[in-house]
């Protein structure tokens, strides 16, 4: 197959790297907290006090995109370690389905071919004190070409869910085992 496989396609399972601005990730086990580096706790601080200036609450999308062959999509970004779910914050004017049309885009290359199933809503009290999840998860897609590295992403792929990186977070290993098990979802993040 070629551009625009679907999610069984050779794509899945691809995964590209970049130098990542700034230090490298840190390895993070199960139940290890991520330490984020002087730089990336800085930027997350002036994200969240210009966020408290324009928005009342924050809210945003993330995914669980599951491919036929038992596959996670994950992303790592460059400003901040470990390997996550890829979502994104909900604009101004818009509705979540967009939101997370928008990111699956921008982050994977990502089209809905089906409706996502909304898993779980959860406060992200990490983030911020006021900012909320919605976890969706993605069973009905194609990847309309691979996700190649830039400023934002260091590197892309799709993981068996019984093999992900070390360095995927605990919260996303948490989402995955709450999917996977069929369990209600916890109202922290």
């Amino acid at each position: 197959m070629g551009e625009g496989e679907d999610h069984a396609g050779n794509l899945a399972g691809k995964s590209v790297s970049v130098s990542p601005l700034g230090t490298p990730p840190s390895s993070e086990s199960l139940g290890t907290p991520v330490r984020l580096n002087a730089r990336q706790r800085v930027m997350r601080w002036a994200f969240h006090r210009w966020f408290r200036l324009v928005r009342g609450m924050t809210m945003g999308v993330r995914a669980a995109v599951l491919d036929g062959q038992g596959r996670v999509f994950l992303v790592r970004h460059t400003y901040m370690p470990g390997w996550h779910l890829p979502g994104g914050g909900i604009e101004a004017g818009q509705c979540a389905r967009e939101a997370l049309e928008m990111e699956l885009d921008e982050e994977g290359h990502i089209r809905l071919a089906g409706e996502p199933v909304l898993f779980g809503v959860y406060q992200n009290r990490h983030a911020a004190p006021r900012d909320h999840v919605l976890l969706y998860v993605v069973r009905h897609f194609v990847q309309e070409r691979e996700r190649l590295p830039d400023r934002e992403l260091a590197q892309t792929g799709f993981f068996p869910l019984d093999a992900l990186p070390a360095e995927t977070t605990a919260a996303t290993r948490r989402r995955l085992e709450e999917i996977a098990a069929g369990r209600v979802p916890p109202p922290h993040w």
